[in-house]
């Protein structure tokens, strides 16, 4: 899945499990950091994609923070791993 694109929509990131959000938003993140670096030197072609990262990242750290409040929750096959545990 590409970061920045319309398979990344939050449905899709509420079926992820903790780590895998991690991993994506590390991703999103060393992506942003590549194109910002691309536009400082004249080298970017597409300017949107720094906006549809950029709200990617939004998305991820949305559905982080909702979880870390109890209002949104883990994937079930992760909680019931851990519940046999």
């Amino acid at each position: 899945m590409a970061v920045g694109s319309k398979d990344l929509i939050s449905k899709e990131l509420r079926g992820f499990d903790d780590d895998r959000l991690v991993d994506e938003l590390r991703k999103a993140k060393e992506e942003l950091f590549n194109l910002r670096f691309q536009s400082a030197t004249g080298q970017l072609d597409n300017h949107g994609r720094l906006r549809a990262v950029r709200k990617d990242i939004a998305r991820i750290y949305t559905e982080m923070r909702e979880r870390e409040l109890g209002i949104g929750s883990a994937p079930a096959e992760s909680a019931e791993s851990e519940e046999s545990k």
